[in-house]
């Protein structure tokens, strides 16, 4: 889809229309394609800035939506079979999490520029719940989120380090 405003949400509602909607980086034809979960519709979106999730059916694909302002954006992400062999910190949400449990995850660029090939990458939880994970109130050995950080101030972070994300792969 060509790089646009977001998919305008004024209750914030998540329908398989608005997520399609809401994705800037791949064609009406992936988006339509995509499988979105049922619990994705069910999603607190006053308390999750952040939702994502790995297509069951192509685990090699990924979604990943930025909520705020009334808008939805979204990128389709690209990641390997594969996550980090050694316990490694999500960029978006800065948990340290167990070897495996991180991955590389790919967006190619809005418009142009992807369709040539250009990508921008992120290290992020494998299963892209970075929302939970900044609710997790107490850490565990397998699941540490950023210490020394309420939740709130987590979920904010969150959502802003994932929107210079969305605005990095689409040139903003």
């Amino acid at each position: 889809m060509d790089e646009g405003s977001g998919a305008a949400v004024p209750s914030q509602e998540l329908t398989d229309d608005v997520v399609r909607r809401a994705l800037r980086n791949c064609s009406k034809g992936e988006a339509s394609r995509l499988n979105v979960p049922a619990w994705v519709g069910e999603t607190d979106t006053a308390l999750s800035p952040v939702v994502g999730w790995r297509d069951p059916k192509a685990p090699e694909r990924g979604v990943l939506l930025v909520l705020g302002g009334g808008q939805v954006r979204g990128l389709v992400l690209r990641a390997p079979s594969g996550g980090a062999r050694a316990a490694a910190m999500c960029d978006l949400c800065r948990t340290t999490r167990s070897a495996g449990d991180v991955a590389l995850f790919a967006a190619p660029r809005a418009g142009a520029a992807g369709r040539r090939g250009d990508t921008v990458g992120v290290y992020a939880c494998a299963d892209l719940a970075c929302a939970r994970c900044v609710e997790v109130v107490k850490g565990t050995p397998a699941l540490r989120p950023d210490p020394g950080r309420s939740v709130e101030e987590r979920r904010a972070d969150l959502a802003r380090r994932a929107g210079a994300f969305v605005d990095s792969v689409l040139g903003v």
